[in-house]
C-alpha cells in the first residue's frame, strides 16, 4: 500500500483501496518475510484495514511485485504459536479459494493445489510442535508462498467469497484474518454444496483419503475434514467464540455488500447479499 501511495497522484490514498484503483506502477520495494501466511513475498496484493471506518479492502496491480524477497526459515522460531496457526489456516484457505469451485479439466492445476494442501496438512503438526526446526520452517514458508503466488489460479475459476465475508468480520470485531476464514468455510461450502460437490468430493479423495460413499457423501465428509483441520490448529470455527455481539452481523455485512454493489460474488457471480446473510448466520 505504501509503495502504491508513494506514487499516487490523487488527494486521498485510501481511494486506492475503497475505489479499487489498480496500481500499474509503485515505488520499488523488497520484502523480508517474517510471518509466513499471505504470499506477499511473491505476489502483488495487499489488504488494509481502516479502523476509523471499520472497513477492510484488498488492492494490487502489476506495479506491486517485490523486486526481491528474503525468506529465512530461522525467523519462524520467534513467531507466537497463535500466528503460526493463523499462517497455516490462511495459506490452506488460499488454496481452497482457488480450487474449491467446479471442474474444468485442469489436471495439473488441480494436482498442484492438492499438493500444496497436503503439504500444509503434513507440515502443520511439525511446525507447531517445534518452530525451531529448520526443515519444517522452510516447508511452512514455501507452502505459504506457493498457496498465493498466482501459479495455482492460472486457467481455473476462483471463488474468494470467504475472504470477502471474512474481511468484514475483521473490520467489525478485529478477529484475526485467518480465523475469520475458518469461521466461514464450513458454512460457505455447506450452503453451496450442490455447485461445489464435484470438487469437494475430489478433494476428499485426493487430500483427505476419503473413499467411502457417493459423491455427495464424500463432499460432506470433506467439509467436516476441513473443519477438523482448523480445529487441530487450535482455531475455533464459530463467530460466537470470538464475540458476544454477533447478533445482527449477517444483516450488516449483507447491507454493506448491497451498498457497494457487490450483488453477485463467488466463482459463478451468483451469490447475492441475501445468500451472504444466510452463510454468515450459519457461522454463528
Amino acid at each position: 500500500f505504501l509503495s502504491s501511495a508513494a506514487l499516487y497522484e490523487g488527494d486521498e490514498p485510501w481511494d486506492i483501496l475503497s475505489k479499487r484503483i489498480r496500481t500499474e506502477k509503485g515505488m520499488p520495494f523488497g520484502t523480508v518475510l517474517t510471518l509466513p501466511a499471505t504470499g506477499s513475498e511473491m505476489n502483488s496484493g495487499a489488504v488494509v484495514t481502516n479502523e476509523e471506518t471499520n472497513e477492510k479492502f484488498g488492492m494490487g496491480g502489476p506495479g506491486l511485485f517485490p523486486k526481491f524477497s528474503i525468506l529465512d526459515p530461522t525467523v519462524v522460531a520467534s513467531i507466537p504459536e497463535r500466528q503460526i496457526a493463523n499462517g497455516l489456516a490462511d495459506s490452506f484457505t488460499h488454496v481452497l479459494e482457488q480450487y474449491m469451485t467446479y471442474p474444468v479439466d485442469a489436471k495439473l492445476q488441480d494436482r498442484l493445489s492438492e499438493s500444496v494442501m497436503s503439504a500444509i496438512i503434513e507440515t502443520a503438526p511439525q511446525i507447531i510442535e517445534n518452530p525451531s526446526n529448520y526443515k519444517s520452517a522452510a516447508n511452512f514458508m514455501w507452502n505459504c508462498t506457493m498457496a498465493l503466488n498466482g501459479l495455482i489460479q492460472k486457467g481455473v475459476p476462483t471463488d474468494w467469497a470467504i475472504h470477502m465475508m471474512g474481511h468484514e468480520l475483521t473490520a467489525f470485531y478485529g478477529i484475526d484474518h485467518a480465523r475469520t476464514l475458518a469461521i466461514l468455510t464450513k458454512s460457505h461450502y455447506s450452503f453451496n454444496l450442490e455447485s461445489k460437490q464435484a470438487k469437494l468430493a475430489q478433494c476428499a479423495e485426493r487430500v483427505f483419503g476419503i473413499t467411502e460413499g457417493d459423491e455427495k457423501e464424500k463432499a460432506e465428509q470433506c467439509i467436516e475434514a476441513i473443519e477438523e483441520f482448523y480445529l487441530s490448529l487450535g482455531i475455533s470455527t464459530t463467530l460466537s467464540s470470538y464475540t458476544e455481539n454477533y447478533e445482527g452481523t449477517a444483516q450488516k455485512i449483507a447491507q454493506r455488500f448491497t451498498e457497494r454493489g457487490w450483488t453477485g460474488i463467488g466463482e459463478h457471480g451468483k451469490l447475492t447479499p441475501n445468500d451472504v446473510e444466510q452463510i454468515v448466520e450459519m457461522s454463528y
